[in-house]
């Protein structure tokens, strides 16, 4: 399958997975996969990157599976990439980032999503005690990573 082929398949994953799905400021929840495989593109990832992005919360949010995933074509090294960036129930999200960080593509695809989680055009639909948990919260994450604040 082609590089272009593999994104357009986690696409179609992604999208159906996703089906029906709201954000917390109740929009459609694909619009966040899309805008993080976008930002991993434009940050100079390849196919696989993207389409790990695609599908980098399927597994967490979704009754998807890793069999399912590779059942329905998607190769191995994107698997490796969306399990890592998958948080488990009840992970410290210190060992969670520390799986992120031991993965290149993981951390170029948790960093693409971590932009999208913070922008601020999408923060300021949320109530202001939120805003402030997830600040929080996110910044504590970037700090894990080794990631610079986002401004």
């Amino acid at each position: 399958m082609t590089g272009q082929g593999i994104v357009q398949l986690a696409e179609d994953i992604a999208r159906e997975a996703h089906k029906g799905q709201l954000d917390k400021a109740g929009v459609e929840y694909i619009a966040h996969p899309e805008r993080v495989a976008e930002g991993v593109r434009t940050h100079g990832g390849g196919d696989e990157a993207v389409a790990a992005a695609w599908l980098h919360d399927v597994l967490e949010d979704c009754p998807a599976t890793e069999a399912g995933l590779r059942e329905q074509g998607i190769p191995d090294s994107v698997i490796e990439t969306v399990l890592a960036v998958t948080k488990l129930k009840n992970e410290p999200v210190e060992a969670y980032c520390a799986r992120v960080v031991a993965n290149p593509t993981a951390l170029r695809v948790k960093q693409a999503d971590l932009n999208d989680n913070t922008d601020p055009a999408r923060t300021a639909l949320l109530p202001e005690e939120m805003r402030t948990r997830l600040s929080v919260k996110y910044a504590y994450v970037r700090s894990l990573l080794g990631l610079p604040r986002q401004v």
